[in-house]
């Protein structure tokens, strides 16, 4: 019993630590976009929609899925 509860416990608070960390990668995009990247055409408009995308799924509450998509486009951004 005590395992379980830890194990709710960690899944309960892993979801809290991915919700902040979306604002956070949110902002390192805008910030890189601020600084006028020197990227394609095409990475420019993947770069946006991952970060339109990221911020959907984290005002829809999926967290994992905005951080795994914010993380396509800091990499893309080379951030």
């Amino acid at each position: 019993m005590k395992r379980f509860m830890t194990m709710i416990f960690m899944l309960v608070f892993s979801g809290a630590a991915l919700a902040f960390h979306c604002p956070v990668d949110m902002k390192k995009i805008d910030a890189a976009l601020d600084k006028k990247p020197t990227l394609s055409a095409e990475q420019m408009a993947e770069v946006k929609k991952l970060r339109a995308d990221g911020e959907a799924f984290h005002k829809a509450g999926k967290h994992q899925e905005s951080v795994d998509t914010l993380a396509k486009a800091m990499k893309i951004l080379g951030v």
